[in-house]
């Protein structure tokens, strides 16, 4: 649990008297939690009265972007990309017009830039502090897919370059593990954009939102938006990457079994005029006899049907000559 920051973006110790205290004097507060703890449990339901299905939300992740009004405070679920890009980062919001309290798992480091930047922000007056915050916050986190997606367009570009000189089954893994990650952002970026639709919109109303409110509410949907469209063209590139993965498989696999194939044609007339002539019949053995005879059937005739043959496939094309 960390300390509260206050709306001055003053930093005092988490304990429940003074979170009382601030309470009492209607002061605005931050309360950023790292995990709910039995201590934060207590404090969640004692100190701030929050409904014990919120805390229970708090207490166990993994869930879908939401919004959910309860009679005396707002709870939301917002999504922004892990730090190694493979996965996203949950935070759960618990806000009401004198309080803000952010729960995530791990380290995160929206709420780090957040934190220095509370510091040294004002707060207009048309603004309510909770709806600042909030933004602030959930800025960091929409805006933490911009990096891994540009990530994704230059490994989606270098793929497809590799790919043409020469596709390796590591390449595929590769494609598939992005194809995961990009659904997995998927998952939280669409209902997000729902979300904060609904919000610009009116047909949602968070508490304390103004006129100037709207237009930050306006911008993370806008942000939004952008990133579900991001999403959805990389899914189209990773798509077509692995179509052209496995085209020049296919590719490259048909050139192999035209050569054999080549290879396997000029040497069948072979195998039957030396099986031909390997006859044990007496007119074979005793009339055809000599240097000569040696030269014309057993090395002329070959030869003619070799290279006859080679004639014949460099003239249709198959050995990348003319066609008829």
């Amino acid at each position: 649990m960390h300390g509260i920051i206050t709306a001055n973006g003053t930093t005092s110790e988490a304990t429940a008297e003074a979170i009382g205290q601030l309470i009492d004097a209607h002061q605005f507060l931050w309360l950023d939690l790292d995990g709910v703890d039995a201590q934060a449990h207590d404090l969640l339901l004692n100190v701030f009265h929050v409904h014990h299905l919120a805390v229970d939300d708090a207490q166990n992740f993994g869930q879908r972007p939401k919004i959910e009004d309860y009679e005396n405070f707002t709870y939301m679920v917002v999504h922004g990309a892990s730090s190694d890009g493979t996965a996203t980062e949950e935070v759960h919001f618990i806000f009401a017009d004198h309080f803000v309290i952010t729960v995530h798992h791990r380290p995160c480091a929206a709420m780090d830039s957040v934190r220095a930047r509370i510091a040294h922000r004002k707060p207009s007056e048309a603004e309510s502090p909770q709806i600042a915050l909030i933004y602030l916050v959930i800025d960091q986190l929409v805006d933490s897919f911009f990096p891994m997606l540009d990530q994704f367009d230059n490994q989606i570009d270098e793929l497809e370059d590799a790919i043409l000189v020469r596709p390796t089954e590591e390449q595929l893994g590769t494609l598939f593990a992005m194809k995961r990650s990009l659904i997995t952002v998927r998952k939280a970026i669409t209902p997000q954009r729902d979300m904060f639709a609904g919000v610009t919109s009116g047909v949602i109303v968070l508490p304390g939102v103004t006129d100037e409110g709207q237009r930050y509410m306006r911008d993370i949907y806008d942000h939004l938006i952008r990133i579900s469209d991001l999403v959805d063209g990389y899914r189209d590139l990773l798509s077509g990457v692995m179509d052209t993965h496995l085209s020049t498989v296919s590719n490259r696999l048909n050139v192999v079994m035209k050569q054999l194939t080549i290879i396997a044609s000029v040497f069948l007339p072979l195998s039957f005029l030396t099986g031909f002539f390997g006859q044990n019949f007496s007119y074979l053995v005793v009339h055809i006899t000599g240097r000569a005879p040696f030269y014309i059937f057993a090395i002329g005739l070959e030869l003619v049907a070799a290279l006859g043959l080679l004639y014949l496939f460099r003239k249709r094309g198959w050995l990348g000559g003319p066609t008829d």
